[in-house]
């Protein structure tokens, strides 16, 4: 029972949660129907609000304000292990996005039947593409909230994302014609959330996804999968280890 309220005080903790979903499900619904795009666009659309920007709404502060107001002190007691604390938390994080996304397929339907306008061509694809990158980012800016305060977790990793992003892409602009960019492009596509990755896993470039095997399309993608949710799992035991080491205090800061 206690799991249970774990998990359900992700979506309880903050009277706006519910509204950062009814306003991401109306941005859905309003770039439907204003733009009508094809599949790929919207899922674009998708994978960066709901992939990035949502995770971000959802797990700010989502430890840093229980930590700054000293109720963290009460939640991480016996017999309930720091990492069970955590595992709730993203887990919660996670079936809201489980639900927010299958809103998000309904309503896109329900608006492709009215219009009969518009293309749901590999929806599915990069709808299971932004749940994956929104584990993905959830798990680091849960981790992050352990370390900083209140809601800055989410401030932070925006500001860095965007920063790291623009400096790499100046760099490999400048050095494409000096010399071989494939030490930045292994960095940007391994060693940070999986953006690229699962774009590209997304949008099909590589290759058709089906159960019939095409020139190792299969195995691209799985292994895009599985390296989403390596990062995820990655992620999480750092955000463990942090929580179960970190010394708390009753005291407000």
């Amino acid at each position: 029972m206690r799991k249970y309220e774990l998990i359900r005080e992700t979506f309880c903790r903050r009277g706006f949660i519910w509204i950062v979903h009814v306003v991401w499900l109306v941005l859905y619904g309003g770039f439907w129907w204003l733009f009508l795009p094809n599949g790929p666009e919207f899922g674009r659309f998708v994978f960066i609000w709901s992939g990035f920007f949502l995770p971000l709404a959802l797990t700010a502060g989502i430890f840093g304000d229980d930590i700054a107001s000293g109720r963290i002190c009460v939640l991480v007691t016996k017999p309930l292990w720091a990492g069970e604390l955590y595992i709730c938390r993203v887990l919660g994080v996670t079936l809201q996005a489980t639900a927010h996304f299958i809103l998000t397929g309904c309503i896109v339907l329900i608006l492709h039947l009215i219009m009969r306008k518009g293309s749901m061509e590999y929806l599915g694809t990069w709808l299971f593409a932004s749940w994956l990158l929104f584990i993905t980012v959830a798990a680091l800016s849960t981790s992050l909230s352990v370390v900083v305060g209140r809601t800055f977790n989410s401030l932070l990793i925006l500001v860095v994302v965007v920063t790291v992003y623009f400096i790499l892409g100046l760099l490999m602009s400048s050095m494409r014609q000096k010399a071989d960019t494939g030490v930045l492009t292994a960095f940007i596509r391994y060693a940070w959330p999986p953006f690229e990755l699962l774009s590209k896993f997304a949008g099909g470039e590589y290759g058709k996804y089906s159960l019939i095997v095409g020139r190792f399309s299969v195995s691209k993608s799985v292994a895009c999968v599985v390296h989403s949710l390596f990062l995820t799992v990655v992620y999480s035991l750092i955000g463990i280890i942090l929580l179960g080491k970190r010394q708390f205090s009753r005291q407000r800061d």
